[in-house]
C-alpha cells in the first residue's frame, strides 16, 4: 500500500480514538486534564500502531511474501529507485537527437519494471536480473555517454567510443524489452488460458443451439 494513503487511514482511525479517549477520561470518569491527556494519547499511539501491523500482515498475506522477503525486496527497490533516478538525470542531460528514441524507450522500461515490482513486490522474483545487473550496465554507459558528449572537443577516437557505447546502449534497450516480458509473462500466460477457455465455452455453447447444423457441417 501507498505509505502516504497508509498513514492517512491510521491517523483518520487514531485520531477520533484520541479525542475519544481524552472526553471519556476527562468527563465521565473524572481523571485530571493531564491524567487525560497522557491516556488519550496512550490510546491513540497504541490504535495506530496496532492497525499499523494488521495493515502489514494483511499487505503480506495478499503478496504471498514474510517480512524477511519483503524487507529484502524493498531494500534493494529503493536501490533501484535510486539508480533509475540516476539513469533519468543522464538521458535528459544527453543532446544528440538521433537517441531521443532509444532514451525514451529506456526510460519507460525501467519506469514500467520500477512501478510493476514496487506495486505487487512479489514480481521482484522476475526482475532480479534486471535489477542487479542490467540496470547498473545501462546507468554506467548512459552516464559515461553522457559525459563523453558534453565534452566541447572531440577527437576520433572520443567519436569512435560515443558510437560503441549508443550501439551497446541500443543492445542492453532490448535486453531491457526481455526484462519487461519476462515479468509479465505470468499475466500473459494467464492471459491465453483465459482466451482458450473462452474459445472453447463459446464454441460449446454454438454446438449446443446449433446441433444440427453442426452435425452437417461435419
Amino acid at each position: 500500500m501507498n505509505p502516504i494513503l497508509s498513514l492517512l487511514l491510521r491517523s483518520l482511525v487514531a485520531v477520533p480514538i484520541t479525542v475519544s479517549t481524552w472526553l471519556i477520561c476527562y468527563f465521565p470518569i473524572g481523571l485530571t486534564f493531564w491524567s487525560s491527556t497522557a491516556f488519550a494519547i496512550l490510546g491513540g499511539v497504541l490504535s495506530h500502531l496496532i492497525l499499523s501491523l494488521f495493515m502489514n500482515t494483511s499487505y503480506l498475506k495478499k503478496h504471498q511474501l514474510t517480512r524477511k522477503e519483503y524487507r529484502y525486496i524493498k531494500k534493494n527497490l529503493a536501490e533501484g529507485n535510486q539508480k533509475i533516478k540516476r539513469l533519468n538525470k543522464s538521458i535528459f542531460k544527453i543532446r544528440d537527437i538521433s537517441s531521443v528514441k532509444q532514451r525514451i524507450d529506456i526510460h519507460r522500461i525501467t519506469k514500467k519494471i520500477h512501478k510493476m515490482t514496487t506495486k505487487e513486490p512479489k514480481r521482484f522474483y522476475k526482475a532480479e536480473e534486471f535489477y542487479f545487473s542490467h540496470l547498473d550496465s545501462i546507468v554506467e554507459l548512459t552516464e559515461k555517454y553522457t559525459f563523453l558528449s558534453s565534452q566541447p572537443k572531440q577527437n576520433i577516437e572520443m567519436g569512435q567510443s560515443l558510437i560503441e557505447t549508443r550501439r551497446t546502449l541500443n543492445e542492453l534497450t532490448k535486453v531491457l524489452e526481455e526484462d519487461l516480458y519476462h515479468v509479465i509473462s505470468n499475466d500473459i500466460d494467464t492471459l491465453n488460458f483465459e482466451i482458450d477457455v473462452a474459445k472453447h465455452s463459446i464454441k460449446k455453447n454454438k454446438d449446443s443451439k446449433f446441433p444440427e447444423e453442426n452435425r452437417w457441417l461435419k
